[in-house]
């Protein structure tokens, strides 16, 4: 069989267990484009078959022409950037593969991608990915065996390891904190109980409640994004409550509340944001206290915060303590606005350091009635710990997913074949990616409760 030649956009973390999953296979060439060349490099060092490039994915003419080159392209880019790769793709012919939710941008390609005769394959990473294996693998057996999902559950948390996770928001933070916190200020929707749930993103956070998924964890859970479309992508027209959400320890949306109630999430420039300014000058500004000192300040954010009991009040300001925002040191400026800056300093004090793990925890549950009336919980859990001296879990659920999907897609296999843009919300393209990834010691355990 002749060669393929792969072309993997980003070098983040999730990208080098995809390289070396494919460069597993002597039939493939691997090219990792970055901005910043010497990144690229690192990433395929020690790597057969793959090579490194400077490229930037905001160049329209250096995409296309690059683009146009390979078989295949993997964006593993910003999912802002994926509707202009997925274009270079067409005027290349080139099949496209992104582990990222298909957006409202990408979807309105979908003609165009069709007429082009390529494939676009999205959600094949952890979640979405292997989210969606697990849940069509159970919602099929269950209808083969004329039973019905009346409540579908589905948590996913991608998390420090529990001896990792002594700071103020029980979170680290193995790539830029931005995208992390700015998720948990999105909108949501899902359906319980037969009607339509809708969450603002001012709110999101006060809807987390406690969520028991295994023993020896203190998890709270809230709803993500849509969850409303996936009772029709997963074919369950029967279910009348239809959840998906994100899982954090204990404690952890309290605190990010307390940031947004003190202006520390407005990605907004502020023309009062001034070079050689302290924390605690920023913080005054941001909420309107009349001084910076450490006592104006807590006077003033006790009253804007309204912390539920004194304990919370002492857990909250020692953690903004902890971070330096009450602090007369000067702070470093990021981006003229205060999330940027905020996210500088959490990157230095909350990253993983050596010898530290993280925890992937995503988990089904399955409310079933039999034909018979009977009614049974099913659960489906992933725990998966990273690996201090290889990957993080994280980086091994998504990577390794998407190299088995793509590879599955330069094999010709022809579920994965089908022009146009997919996902995988059915068996036929979800069984073969599960079966492998099972092979690579990633899996979800039922369980009947």
């Amino acid at each position: 069989m002749c060669g393929k030649k792969i072309l993997v956009l980003g070098s983040g973390m999730v990208a080098r267990p995809c390289v070396e999953y494919l460069t597993g296979d002597t039939k493939n060439e691997v090219t990792v484009a970055c901005r910043t060349l010497s990144t690229a490099q690192a990433l395929i060092s020690g790597l057969p078959r793959a090579q490194a490039i400077s490229l930037d994915v905001s160049s329209v003419a250096d995409l296309d022409s690059h683009v146009a080159a390979y078989d295949l392209v993997i964006s593993l880019v910003p999912y802002v950037y994926h509707a202009a790769v997925i274009k270079s793709a067409i005027k290349g012919k080139t099949n496209v593969v992104t582990t990222s939710y298909i957006s409202p941008a990408v979807r309105e390609l979908e003609p165009a991608v069709k007429e082009a005769g390529i494939v676009v394959l999205n959600e094949v990473g952890l979640d979405p990915g292997i989210d969606h294996l697990y849940a069509i693998k159970t919602i099929d057996e269950v209808h083969a065996k004329g039973g019905k999902v009346k409540q579908f559950y589905s948590y996913c948390g991608g998390l420090p390891a529990p001896e990792c996770a002594g700071n103020p928001l029980g979170f680290k933070f193995s790539w830029s904190p931005r995208g992390a916190l700015l998720a948990q200020r999105n909108s949501a929707s899902y359906l319980s109980e037969g009607k339509q749930v809708d969450v603002s993103a001012q709110d999101l956070m006060s809807v987390s409640k406690p969520y028991f998924v295994a023993d020896g964890y203190s998890f709270v859970a809230y709803p993500n994004r849509n969850s409303v479309p996936f009772r029709e992508f997963y074919n369950i027209p029967e279910a009348e409550t239809v959840i998906r959400g994100s899982l954090r320890y204990e404690g952890n949306p309290e605190f990010i509340q307390a940031l947004v109630n003190l202006g520390w999430l407005d990605a907004d420039e502020k023309d009062w944001l001034k070079e050689g300014m302290t924390w605690a000058q920023i913080q005054q500004n941001a909420i309107g206290a009349g001084e910076s000192s450490e006592g104006a300040l807590i006077s003033s954010i006790k009253e804007i915060c309204k912390f539920s009991n004194e304990a919370e009040s002492h857990r909250i300001i020692s953690g903004l303590r902890w971070m330096g925002l009450l602090s007369s040191e000067q702070a470093v400026l990021r981006g003229g606005n205060l999330l940027d800056t905020l996210c500088g300093q959490l990157e230095k004090l909350l990253s993983y350091q050596p010898g530290e793990r993280d925890l992937v925890m995503l988990q089904h549950k399955f409310v079933i009635e039999w034909s018979d009336g009977k009614m049974d919980t099913v659960t489906s859990t992933l725990e998966l710990l990273g690996d201090p001296k290889g990957y993080s879990a994280m980086a091994r659920s998504v990577g390794v997913t998407c190299g088995i999907a793509t590879q599955l897609l330069l094999d010709g296999h022809p579920a994965l074949n089908t022009r146009g843009v997919l996902a995988p919300y059915k068996k036929d393209i979800c069984d073969p990616i599960r079966e492998i990834l099972e092979r690579e010691g990633i899996r979800m355990v039922e369980k009947v409760l």
